[in-house]
Protein backbone atom coordinates (compact mmCIF):
# COMPACT_ATOMS: atom_id res chain seq x y z
CA UNK A 1 0.00 0.00 0.00
CA UNK A 2 1.22 3.22 -0.83
CA UNK A 3 0.03 6.86 1.06
CA UNK A 4 0.61 10.14 -1.04
CA UNK A 5 0.38 13.07 1.66
CA UNK A 6 0.50 16.95 1.37
CA UNK A 7 2.45 18.33 4.07
CA UNK A 8 1.35 21.74 5.53
CA UNK A 9 4.65 23.44 3.87
CA UNK A 10 3.26 22.12 0.22
CA UNK A 11 5.95 19.33 0.36
CA UNK A 12 4.43 15.83 -1.28
CA UNK A 13 5.09 12.80 0.44
CA UNK A 14 5.20 9.20 -0.76
CA UNK A 15 4.87 6.52 2.31
CA UNK A 16 5.07 2.71 1.98
CA UNK A 17 2.89 0.62 4.34
CA UNK A 18 3.26 -2.97 4.93
CA UNK A 19 -0.26 -4.19 4.21
CA UNK A 20 -0.72 -5.57 7.71
CA UNK A 21 -0.88 -1.85 9.06
CA UNK A 22 -2.74 -0.21 6.48
CA UNK A 23 -5.47 0.03 9.16
CA UNK A 24 -3.35 2.29 11.28
CA UNK A 25 -3.72 4.79 8.06
CA UNK A 26 -6.98 4.28 7.71
CA UNK A 27 -8.96 7.83 8.33
CA UNK A 28 -11.09 6.80 11.24
CA UNK A 29 -7.87 5.41 12.69
CA UNK A 30 -6.09 8.37 12.47
CA UNK A 31 -8.87 10.43 13.67
CA UNK A 32 -8.80 8.35 16.94
CA UNK A 33 -4.59 9.05 17.18
CA UNK A 34 -5.25 12.96 16.85
CA UNK A 35 -8.35 12.82 19.41
CA UNK A 36 -6.27 10.70 21.86
CA UNK A 37 -2.81 13.13 21.57
CA UNK A 38 -5.59 15.96 22.33
CA UNK A 39 -6.62 14.14 25.76
CA UNK A 40 -2.91 13.62 26.30
CA UNK A 41 -1.57 17.44 25.58
CA UNK A 42 -5.28 18.40 27.74
CA UNK A 43 -3.98 16.52 30.82
CA UNK A 44 -6.94 14.23 30.56
CA UNK A 45 -5.19 10.92 31.38
CA UNK A 46 -4.17 8.65 34.14
CA UNK A 47 -1.77 6.48 35.13
CA UNK A 48 -1.81 2.85 36.88
CA UNK A 49 0.81 1.54 38.22
CA UNK A 50 -0.36 -1.83 38.99
CA UNK A 51 -2.84 -4.03 37.68
CA UNK A 52 -5.19 -3.41 41.09
CA UNK A 53 -4.45 0.50 40.90
CA UNK A 54 -5.88 0.18 37.01
CA UNK A 55 -9.18 -2.17 38.28
CA UNK A 56 -9.69 0.50 40.92
CA UNK A 57 -9.72 3.32 38.62
CA UNK A 58 -12.32 1.50 36.09
CA UNK A 59 -14.71 0.96 39.03
CA UNK A 60 -14.97 4.15 39.83
CA UNK A 61 -15.37 5.12 36.93
CA UNK A 62 -17.84 3.24 36.38
CA UNK A 63 -19.62 4.09 39.81
CA UNK A 64 -19.50 8.07 38.54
Amino acid sequence: MVRISERTDGVMELLAIPVDQAWFWSERWQAMEREADEDIAAGRVSEAMTVDEFLEHLERKRDS
